[in-house]
């Protein structure tokens, strides 16, 4: 039986596209009497079995070596292609998380677009993001990797776009895809390069490569930036993480995977390159840059947001910022145990903002408040996912973050420091949310909100339970550390940043005898930090001005030098022609003569010249 798995595992990301394609009769509209609700339930019963596969080859594989699979694909001539496949415990488990995410994220959706009639749409779209997902999870090969990604670009674009109806969220949806497409062009340039200087694009091949691998620094230098390049548009890092925060306005069952294990997926593809980003110290330099520039600029970004979504979207950007820095370390374990915990803690924050957009019919931090008595499993999950994302013990994130201070506290305080301003500027601005929303007061749109239906309850509360658990899984994965570690100086300064976080956020937050300011409060800052630092301001003065003045230099070269070059070509070809047609007697005497004088004139030629 296991054997049997083993060889169809090919089929765990197909079951995700295998309900898409299940719902194309209620997504064209070719079946509309039943309503698009049992399209629905295609996808949300292929999920459950992608899960059921990936977590019976996970048991029975957890004590076992990883194991390297060649599924055919393309058999032409000579040209063989195969998808390339890895069975390991940590990609078994990547797969188990995306699938187990996107069945909680389904169910949540039944509530959640319950009225709209667009719902089988939306399942296919999520069919084909499950698939995407969970085949990078185990995806062996390079190339493999880069088509999965291409996948996922695209499927962004079309949920993110999802009410195509509104022209913000065209805005947003071409704007997601044209910030990836730049990764993404980059990364191609990457994955080209290394086909020709390895000769392979397998992982397992490349690693064994880049241990003997004699390349010139700058080429190896250019081959890890133009590697890196995707992953940081996938992960909403600096230069290119503007994207992020626009997605926020398509729905929020999406913007749960999108914020927890989509934004992984390209942080998972970097760990994966780790052995040829090792090449170069140019490159991992640049990561851990432009690691620390955006944990520490999207930390302060999400905490001038006055929009709910976008509030939690940046501390999205600042924890993957996190992650670039311990890849950048070469600390691939503990980046994978915080793309882990990350995206557990994320998911359940989602789902509660979720369910309090969806109640109260706004996003908006200054309509809102007063909702911890009327949802009270809202506000449980809002607290139990907030806890898991900081440094509190005994939860997820603080183990995380405590074997990653260990390491820098001994060569880089910098570092530490950098990791304990993003914790606590997190715990600040969860403080900052909870506070705003189900605190105080109820405004008038929270007076009368009601407790989430059950489709958004029962994902809620089964995700509260396991961020709960996380600790308890770790322990037995022999992931935690010795009690003694706790009581280290770097350990003590991690809880130290939490409690000061959300000690000042309760401060000025939970206490009823002081206004309650939704933003920084200085409107000169307050003005700066909601606009990202008015980086899209930047790129109009620098890209988009050079783009245009680029392309207004190329058309008129093509009007005035092409076209002028072809136009004075036909020009004189008529010139030409005129001219000669006056010198056409019609007589062959005359024909002849000419005939003779060429004839001439050519031995006469090549005399002068021999």
């Amino acid at each position: 039986m296991t054997q049997f798995l083993v060889e169809t595992s090919w089929w765990v990301p197909a079951y995700g596209l295998l309900g898409a394609i299940l719902t194309l009769p209620w997504s064209v509209g070719l079946v509309r009497r039943t309503g698009p609700r049992p399209a629905a339930y295609f996808n949300i019963f292929m999920t459950v079995v992608a899960l059921l596969h990936s977590v019976v080859l996970l048991v029975d594989l957890w004590q076992l070596p990883s194991q390297h699979i060649d599924v055919p694909w393309l058999n032409v001539m000579d040209l063989n292609l195969y998808l390339s496949m890895e069975l390991s415990r940590v990609s078994l488990g990547a797969a188990v998380l995306v699938t187990g995410l996107s069945l909680l994220a389904q169910v949540f959706a039944l509530g959640y677009l319950e009225k709209d009639w667009a719902l089988a749409r939306f399942y296919a779209l999520m069919g084909f993001f499950e698939g995407a997902m969970s085949g990078l999870a185990l995806s062996d090969s390079m190339f493999f990797s880069y088509a999965l990604l291409e996948m996922l670009t695209l499927s962004t674009y079309l949920l993110v776009g999802f009410w195509y109806a509104q022209p913000l969220v065209v805005t947003a949806a071409r704007d997601a895809f044209l910030t990836k497409r730049v990764g993404d062009l980059f990364l191609l340039m990457g994955v080209v390069g290394v086909s020709a200087i390895a000769g392979t694009l397998d992982f397992a091949e490349l690693t064994a490569w880049s241990k003997t691998a004699d390349i010139a620094p700058l080429t190896a230098a250019l081959l890890g930036l133009a590697l890196i390049a995707g992953p940081i548009g996938k992960c909403a890092q600096f230069p290119l993480n503007l994207w992020l925060d626009e997605a926020m306005e398509g729905p929020n069952p999406a913007s749960i995977l999108r914020n927890s294990v989509v934004v992984a997926c390209g942080a998972y593809f970097l760990i994966r390159m780790q052995p040829i980003l090792s090449l170069s110290p140019i490159t991992l330099t640049t990561l851990m840059a432009i690691g620390a520039i955006t944990a520490i600029g999207a930390s302060l970004v999400a905490i001038a947001q006055v929009d709910l979504k976008r509030a939690l979207s940046h501390s999205t950007s600042a924890y993957l910022g996190l992650v670039f820095l311990a890849v950048g370390m070469q600390q691939d374990e503990v980046a994978l145990l915080f793309l882990f915990v990350h995206a557990i803690g994320k998911a359940l924050l989602f789902m509660s903002i979720g369910s309090v957009i969806l109640t109260t019919s706004t996003q908006d931090l200054t309509e809102l408040g007063g909702l911890s008595s009327r949802m009270p499993a809202t506000t449980t999950a809002f607290v139990v996912g907030g806890i898991s994302t900081i440094g509190l013990v005994p939860f997820g994130s603080f183990w995380a973050m405590q074997q990653w201070a260990d390491q820098v506290s001994v060569g880089s305080a910098g570092l530490l420091i950098i990791l304990l301003l993003v914790n606590g500027l997190t715990a600040f601005n969860l403080t900052r949310v909870f506070g705003l929303v189900f605190a105080g007061n109820p405004k008038a749109k929270t007076r009368r909100a009601p407790e989430s239906p059950w489709p958004l309850a029962l994902p809620m509360v089964s995700l509260t339970i396991t961020n709960l658990l996380v600790p308890v899984m770790l322990w037995q994965w022999g992931l935690l550390p010795a009690f003694a570690s706790i009581t280290s100086l770097p350990s003590l300064l991690v809880i130290a940043s939490t409690l000061l976080g959300l000690g000042l956020g309760s401060f000025v937050y939970l206490n009823p005898n002081l206004t309650h300011p939704v933003g920084i409060g200085w409107k000169p800052l307050q003005d700066i930090l909601a606009q990202d630092f008015r980086t899209d301001q930047l790129y109009r003065i620098t890209v988009v001005f050079a783009v245009h003045q680029g392309s207004r230099l190329a058309a008129w070269f093509d009007r005035y030098i092409v076209d002028g070059m072809v136009n004075l070509m036909g020009v004189v070809s008529i010139f030409s022609g005129e001219s000669l047609k006056y010198t056409i007697s019609g007589q062959s005497r005359h024909y002849l003569l000419t005939l003779l004088v060429g004839v001439v004139l050519g031995i006469a030629s090549l005399g002068w010249l021999f």
